[in-house]
């Protein structure tokens, strides 16, 4: 946490913002953002929310994960397309099986994961 306490207090110097003023703004208390940029204590949820918003950068950011303010950008590839069986027990929750286009709507959803999955395979070879 003593990374992200060091991330809270540049952002707040970048503002040339006071402790009290920053508290103040984000609705908490001076001592406990103090304790937050001493990494003494770690902000909830909501608190690290109000900082990213407040800034306007991402939570990558606030966490040190990068050095970009509006963070990593990500090819989401879910792990779960490299496993059929998973992936079919995922469709399966995701449509009622009450419905007359149950089955139609399972099978669209499986072909186009199996087909990106084809063309992941094409690029990698």
């Amino acid at each position: 946490m003593k990374e992200v306490g060091k991330r809270l207090r540049t952002l707040r110097e970048s503002l040339s913002l006071s402790q009290a003023k920053l508290a103040e703004l984000l609705g908490i208390t001076q001592s406990s953002l103090n304790r937050y940029e001493n990494g003494q204590s770690t902000p909830t949820v909501e608190v690290f929310r109000r900082y990213a918003d407040f800034f306007d950068v991402s939570m990558d950011y606030i966490f040190a994960r990068c050095d970009a303010p509006q963070g990593k950008l990500y090819h989401y590839q879910p792990k779960v397309w490299k496993n059929g069986a998973e992936m079919e027990q995922f469709v399966e929750m995701c449509f009622d099986p009450k419905s007359p286009y149950y089955n139609r709507m399972k099978e669209s959803v499986l072909q186009m994961f199996a087909e990106k999955a084809d063309e992941e395979k094409e690029v990698t070879e």
